[in-house]
């Protein structure tokens, strides 16, 4: 099989052929060289393994939001179960476990989801400014997230919840870092 104007495709390691026809049975050649590896404009751009600041942003959020919304439902459930009647009927039950769940998982899902949606600013901004994504990064976001989200309620608050946010996001990072290098997968 002759090839026009270039390498022979089957010596490029980077490469693999591709025929769109190939499950209608007909006799055309492979048409495509398409890359085995990912394509980046720049050659910096392939030394980032990083998710992008809109991926960022969706991930956080949306993380924040299930976790926020699982946790406050299972805080509703426990307490519609302590607040049942001596007279109340199954389905007068079932009717009040429904609405606490639905109305405290919905309530902390919102908050904890904005400031996910905080926090993944912050940490895309931070990185955007150092030019680096490491433990303090994150550390700074936290602490940022924090310090904005109590923001309305005084300088002290927000300081505190800066300090608490710094940490608790150095520690899930950290954590991470370490279940990488010492955990096999």
């Amino acid at each position: 099989m002759a090839h026009h104007g270039g390498s022979d495709p089957e010596s490029e390691p980077n490469t693999r052929l591709y025929n769109p026809y190939q499950d209608l049975n007909l006799q055309v050649p492979n048409l495509y060289k398409l890359p085995t590896s990912p394509e980046f404009l720049f050659a910096e751009e392939s030394l980032h393994q990083r998710r992008s600041w809109g991926e960022n942003l969706t991930f956080y959020t949306g993380s924040a939001y299930l976790g926020g919304s699982v946790s406050g439902a299972a805080v509703g459930l426990f307490s519609a179960l302590r607040n049942f009647e001596q007279g109340d009927t199954l389905k007068l039950k079932i009717n009040r476990i429904l609405n606490s769940s639905g109305h405290t998982g919905r309530s902390w899902g919102n908050r904890i989801g904005v400031a996910g949606l905080i926090y993944a600013g912050m940490e895309s901004g931070v990185v955007a400014l150092t030019d680096r994504d490491d433990v303090w990064s994150s550390a700074a976001a936290g602490l940022a997230t924090g310090a904005v989200c109590r923001a309305a309620r005084g300088v002290r608050s927000a300081a505190v919840a800066g300090a608490l946010g710094g940490l608790a996001a150095g520690a899930v990072v950290a954590g991470k870092q370490v279940l990488k290098r010492h955990v096999p997968i």
